[in-house]
């Protein structure tokens, strides 16, 4: 017998169409500004407070550079710069989620991280048409908790690997 729990990870299929296919899915949740956002917890490697960087040069604004987390080389990417928001700041509560795209590690930038949440089917909404000068194809839903709405984002469409490629570039 299959528990729905484990089956919710990354299967290799559209994140789009797990949104419908699974009775529960599991999210990180995590600020960003005013704002409440979530991704598949699948994808999430572990959590870091945000220490130094090793800046890259020539690299776009919202790269902040590499770490290196137990001898691997991984690219950080400030979301908040990412998404046009104030100029960030780095605190004790600023985290760097460590992610697996698409098989390498990339570390995201985030305000704070609060909490895993478990959604239904029913708490599930698919991403509302954006205007198509705006880039958000990212987007893959809206979670309902209680009163509060969650941005469900796809971090393989997030985090390009393309800007990965632009960093093993520019680092070679």
């Amino acid at each position: 017998m299959t528990n729905d729990k484990h089956d919710t990870h990354n299967t290799g299929r559209s994140m789009t169409s797990d949104l419908r296919d699974v009775q529960t899915r599991e999210f990180m949740v995590f600020g960003l500004g005013n704002e409440e956002y979530a991704i598949d917890i699948g994808n999430v490697s572990e959590l870091r407070g945000y220490g130094i960087v090793t800046a890259i040069a020539n690299a776009p604004p919202h790269i902040k550079g590499v770490i290196n987390l137990r001898g691997v080389i991984v690219p950080i990417i400030d979301l908040r710069i990412k998404f046009g928001s104030n100029e960030p700041t780095y605190n004790q509560f600023t985290v760097a989620i460590i992610l697996n795209v698409g098989g390498q590690l990339a570390g995201m930038v985030v305000d704070s991280v609060s909490n895993v949440v478990a959604l239904t089917n029913e708490q599930l909404k698919p991403a509302p048409h954006i205007s198509s000068d705006i880039e958000s194809n990212y987007i893959i839903g809206v979670g309902t908790v209680d009163d509060r709405m969650l941005i469900l984002l796809d971090v393989d469409k997030l985090i390009f690997k393309s800007e990965i490629a632009v960093l093993d570039r520019l680092a070679a």
